[in-house]
């Protein structure tokens, strides 16, 4: 066999060697990135296998977001499920959507979390070609606040062919109606590129934010004004069946009391 053949070999053999054993160091130094949930990023997240995901590191609150996409849920399982020293503090439960969708499972589920001693919030998602009173009306038929519930949420994650202007004109509406209703300051809930392209100016200013955002291990990089971060949506919890999103609230357990209805 010709000498350039069997350097050839060797050549190629020790490449074969080196990238294995790259892919190896890869693979035993980092767990696979689906096990960090969509979007995740290595860093300071650490795992807690009790909950599927990992969780972001410094936070004593946990909660969680549902509405009827899991189902009949075991409020009791929910309530017990812990994982080192970690368990559910909260839920913020889906109550409707445009001027006439109620969730099926709103109900059960705000009544259940409440029995089962669990902080609990109402959202609403919101339609940006339907007006902000019409959308409101639907939700304060549907959510009677208690004392020490959580205030009522606005989901705003689209713009469609609404108008900017009119985007935050009708969403302000919807949180002026909110807080004149229930007299609690609402919370906004958007993406993380939403909030910087359409809420971070002063006549938002006033109201909590709950920021969905995936793609870091600290929200605190990208900004500092937020009080809840939706950080994964593939967590695991004892008594739903499926994924279910998980939240981190930016205080302690008396700051999260604070913010609920007196």
């Amino acid at each position: 066999m010709p000498k350039t053949m069997n350097k050839r070999k060797v050549l190629l053999g020790g490449i074969t060697i080196a990238i294995v054993a790259l892919v190896t160091f890869a693979f035993v130094t980092y767990p696979p990135f689906s096990a960090l949930g969509m979007g995740s990023k290595l860093g300071k997240k650490q795992g807690f296998p009790g909950f599927g995901i990992w969780l972001p590191p410094d936070y004593e609150v946990h909660g969680i977001d549902v509405s009827r996409h899991q189902g009949k849920i075991n409020w009791e399982s929910v309530s017990e499920h812990t994982s080192n020293d970690i368990d559910i503090s909260f839920t913020f439960i889906k109550a409707c959507e445009g001027r006439s969708v109620r969730d099926n499972y709103f109900q059960e589920n705000w009544k259940e979390a409440k029995e089962h001693n669990m902080l609990r919030g109402a959202y609403h998602f919101f339609r940006p070609h339907l007006t902000a009173d019409e959308q409101f009306n639907l939700f304060k038929g549907i959510v009677k606040l208690q004392k020490e519930d959580l205030p009522p949420v606005l989901d705003v994650e689209m713009r469609g062919s609404c108008p900017p202007a009119r985007l935050k004109k009708n969403v302000k509406r919807w949180l002026v109606l909110a807080e004149k209703q229930y007299g609690v300051t609402p919370i906004l809930y958007t993406s993380y590129s939403f909030y910087r392209n359409y809420f971070s100016g002063k006549e938002f200013e006033k109201y909590p934010l709950w920021i969905a955002h995936y793609a870091t291990d600290d929200l605190n990089r990208l900004t500092k004004k937020w009080d809840f971060w939706q950080h994964n949506e593939g967590g695991r919890v004892k008594g739903i069946r499926g994924d279910v999103d998980f939240n981190v609230f930016k205080g302690d357990y008396r700051d999260l009391l604070d913010l609920c209805k007196k």
